[in-house]
This record gives C-alpha cells, sequence and structure tokens, in this order.
C-alpha cells in the first residue's frame, strides 16, 4: 500500500507533468446512471494557483453530473504508445462554475485556440477543480499519492504579469525563443510564439506543435521569469 509521499520533488515532478500534458480525461458520477463512474475526454489548463480548468457546455453529460455532485477526478496522461510506461497523473476533487469566463479565457485559448467558437458560445463554462488528492505513477514501480497542499504550487504574482511577458518576448525576442527550441528540444521551428508562462516554466509554439519549457527553480514574479530566461538564452548560445 502507497502512502502520502512527503517529499517535494515528487510533488513538483507531478505538477510539471500534469502542465505538460493538458489533455485529460474526465470522470463525473453519472446522474442518469446513478452515480455510476462517467468518462469523457478534457482537454485543460491549469490557472497560476495549479487548478485545473475545463471548458464545457450546459449540455454535456459530464456538466449534468457535475451540476448534481462536483465530486470528479481528471487524469492527465501522454498521448503515447505506452502509456503505462510514459506515467500520468490523477487529480481528484471537486469542481465548480467559475462566474466569469472571460478571465480565464485568454489563457485558455492560447493553448487551446480551435476552442474559440466553443467560447464564445454562451452555453459554454469553464469549471475549476478543486485539487483534494493526487495519485503520480511516474513509470513502472514509481507510484505515489501527493498532498494537494504540496502539489499547488508557491504564491505567484504571475496571473498579473503573464501577459505583458508574452508580449515582450514575442515581440522583441522571437530569435531567443527559436534558440530556446534549437537548446532544449532539438527543432528549428519557422513559427514561434510564446503561449503561455507559469512559476514552473514557459510554453511555446513552435510551428503547429506545443513546447514545454521548466524552469530550474519555481520563478514566481517577472522579474524571476526574465532571469530564467536570460539563463537560458545564455546557455542556448553556448557551443555543444
Amino acid at each position: 500500500m502507497s502512502v502520502t509521499d512527503p517529499r517535494p520533488d515528487r510533488a513538483v515532478e507531478a505538477r510539471r507533468f500534469v502542465r505538460a500534458h493538458p489533455h485529460g480525461v474526465l470522470s463525473t458520477l453519472s446522474k442518469r446512471l446513478d452515480g455510476a463512474p462517467f468518462g469523457s475526454i478534457a482537454p485543460f489548463v491549469l490557472d497560476h494557483e495549479g487548478k485545473p480548468v475545463i471548458l464545457i457546455s450546459t449540455l454535456a453529460e459530464h456538466t449534468r453530473n457535475l451540476d448534481a455532485d462536483p465530486r470528479c477526478s481528471l487524469i492527465a496522461h501522454p498521448c503515447a504508445q505506452d502509456p503505462q510506461a510514459a506515467g500520468r497523473v490523477t487529480l481528484v476533487g471537486s469542481a465548480e462554475r467559475l462566474p466569469d469566463k472571460h478571465a480565464l479565457g485568454p489563457r485558455y485559448l492560447r493553448r487551446f485556440p480551435e476552442a474559440e467558437e466553443y467560447f464564445a458560445m454562451h452555453d459554454f463554462h469553464f469549471y475549476r477543480l478543486k485539487v483534494q488528492a493526487v495519485r503520480y505513477i511516474g513509470g513502472f514501480g514509481s507510484i505515489h499519492w501527493i498532498d494537494a497542499a504540496d502539489f499547488a504550487p508557491p504564491p505567484n504574482s504571475l496571473g498579473e504579469s503573464e501577459e505583458s511577458i508574452l508580449e515582450h518576448m514575442n515581440a522583441d525576442h522571437e530569435s531567443n525563443l527559436r534558440a530556446y527550441c534549437g537548446h532544449v528540444h532539438g527543432v528549428r521551428p519557422t513559427s514561434v510564439r510564446m503561449i503561455g508562462v507559469d512559476v514552473d516554466g514557459f510554453d511555446v509554439r513552435a510551428d503547429e506543435v506545443v513546447l514545454r519549457f521548466d524552469f530550474g527553480q519555481p520563478a514566481p514574479d517577472a522579474v524571476a521569469v526574465r532571469e530564467a530566461l536570460v539563463a537560458l538564452a545564455r546557455a542556448s548560445r553556448e557551443p555543444g
């Protein structure tokens, strides 16, 4: 039997895994089927408090289930040939509908621009999962329960500064973004755009692929993010 893993690095591993794999399966308790588990595909983003946010329609079966009973779980996993070996994270908690979908709209749509038409519809709303327990399977033999408080990112102010950081990087540092892609991921994209930044790292849309970059340590504000990006730029210019 596994117990809650007290190591903070496990929690960071799990959180970074979830950030890198924003396509999940949402499991709700079926209102129609007397509480039977009901699974559905659910793209998501983490907000700056580390809480998953999904965009769903009031007409959807899983939305009716959540409105009747907010308990649910969300499993994040890679679309891998061997998902058992690649790992996964299950987030267990309860979901609530957010009264205003426009505050998180830009962050969500930068990651999922194909959802813009849905976002504009009056019957689509954001639901946010309040995480109460985390199950992290990092691969064969690496199985851990993680406390929700440890999974949550450290306090940060990036909710206020994210958009200005993105605007600056995309307007003035496109060459650096290309260099990051080559240095970390070994790719040389034609088109690059930073689409998100958080306390753990940042995301770049490189041509048609979203690439994830992790910071070496948490960056809780714009100053720390700048320092991390400058360090990465230096490393990207070093030979070898």
